[in-house]
């Protein structure tokens, strides 16, 4: 079987949440984005969802839960940034016919995409008794971040008509959902609250910052795109559920260290030899000393996992790492939930998918500059004729240059 390109439309559409601004009727110190939201939801989504599972294990299931954060996340970008009680009052009078629209709204985007990803999409939406309990956990995420993001309008602007009920609603959200022991957790602002803050600072981060573009986007936004694209070029092989899994998570978690190292650019990292083995060093360092004693001990070698040799197809093995893995052999003998099998390959493929979607869209608005140029065409000869499996990213990167 020929490889094939990813479609282009769904890509597009993941990245048109950069655009989509969010308390846009707010005095604000910064632009909040959908994709900034979405990101942070989806990593206090994993936190919650790990510390259930530390209470009882295998009491999530995984790929329902990763499956329902996309779902929700295209649900977002096509209804805009609707004020929430205007969009809580519309779902709850036509809650099926809005998301019969957007489903319907979303086929030229997720028609090809294998998996039974349409089928899922269409339980997460119209099921009730589907996915109930990671779904649960999406609903306290959303306001977690959402919350994030209110406490520093809050601090800026607290005498602003109508900010108290506003504060008042959310918390009023998180409190229905402390049946979470992750929730009780994070609202007590320790530890692992550090962690998720941590995390958020990734949106101060600007991608590309010498050069202007549009839309601007951050590393943490960026990590996300990544993770997306990573699920749906794992899903196109047809892999196994927990190859999608780890694909996803690693790929989420793939640029976690810039929050302590900053963005630093490939072509300064490739500029002298063995420059990049001593960031790793020092990211891994700080990752030690900064980062994962923040989170339970037994979260530390997974976190790790995700972080280190990001770009090797990888698996765990009795507690060592084997790396690297041809992209042929990881559908043998490892291919087992246990051994936490991560296509880093592919996550590398997305992670440069993602910058030339960002360097070519920004062109595509009219915001040039010579590092975007310069990036673009780096990519293409790094990815003229390059397939992994059955996906042709090739193909993928020649239909946004040839638009």
């Amino acid at each position: 079987m020929s490889a094939i390109a990813l479609n282009r439309d769904l890509l597009e559409l993941v990245y048109d949440a950069a655009s989509i601004r969010r308390w846009n009727d707010q005095i604000n110190p910064m632009d909040f984005t959908e994709l900034d939201k979405q990101a942070h939801k989806m990593i206090i989504t994993y936190v919650l969802a790990k510390i259930e599972e530390d209470r009882k294990p295998d009491s999530v299931d995984w790929l329902k839960l990763i499956e329902g954060g996309i779902f929700e996340m295209l649900h977002r970008i096509i209804l805009t940034d609707i004020k929430p009680p205007v969009f809580h009052k519309m779902m709850k009078e036509k809650g099926k016919e809005l998301n019969e629209w957007v489903f319907a709204r979303l086929e030229k985007e997720s028609y090809d995409l294998k998996g039974d990803f349409r089928r899922h999409m269409h339980q997460h939406f119209f099921e009730p008794g589907y996915a109930q309990r990671e779904k649960r956990i999406l609903k306290a995420a959303h306001y977690l971040a959402t919350q994030w993001e209110f406490n520093i309008l809050y601090k800026m602007c607290p005498f602003i008509r109508g900010v108290e009920q506003i504060r008042q609603e959310i918390e009023d959200q998180i409190e229905d959902h402390f049946d979470l022991i992750g929730v009780q957790k994070l609202g007590l602002g320790r530890k692992t609250a550090g962690f998720v803050d941590l995390c958020g600072q990734l949106r101060f981060q600007k991608r590309w910052s010498q050069s202007p573009r549009i839309p601007a986007s951050s590393v943490l936004g960026h990590m996300l795109v990544v993770a997306i694209f990573t699920y749906i070029a794992l899903t196109q092989n047809e892999v196994s559920e927990h190859r999608k899994k780890y694909g996803f998570l690693a790929a989420l978690f793939h640029d976690l260290p810039e929050v302590l190292t900053r963005d630093i650019t490939s072509p300064i990292k490739d500029a002298v030899e063995g420059l990049d083995a001593i960031i790793k060093d020092y990211e891994t360092m700080q990752m030690e000393a900064k980062l994962l004693p923040l989170l339970p001990n037994s979260w530390h070698q997974e976190l790790s996992y995700y972080t280190e040799n990001e770009f090797d197809n990888r698996v765990l093995l009795n507690g060592k790492v084997l790396h690297p893995i041809d992209f042929a052999e990881m559908a043998g003998v490892h291919d087992q939930a246990g051994c936490l099998p991560v296509d880093g390959e592919i996550i590398r493929c997305c992670d440069h998918l993602a910058a030339f979607i960002e360097a070519t869209v920004s062109i595509r608005h009219g915001v040039s500059s010579r590092y975007l140029k310069e990036g673009i065409e780096r990519l293409l000869n790094m990815y003229g004729n390059r397939a992994v499996g059955q996906v042709d990213f090739g193909k993928t990167f020649l239909a946004f240059k040839n638009n």
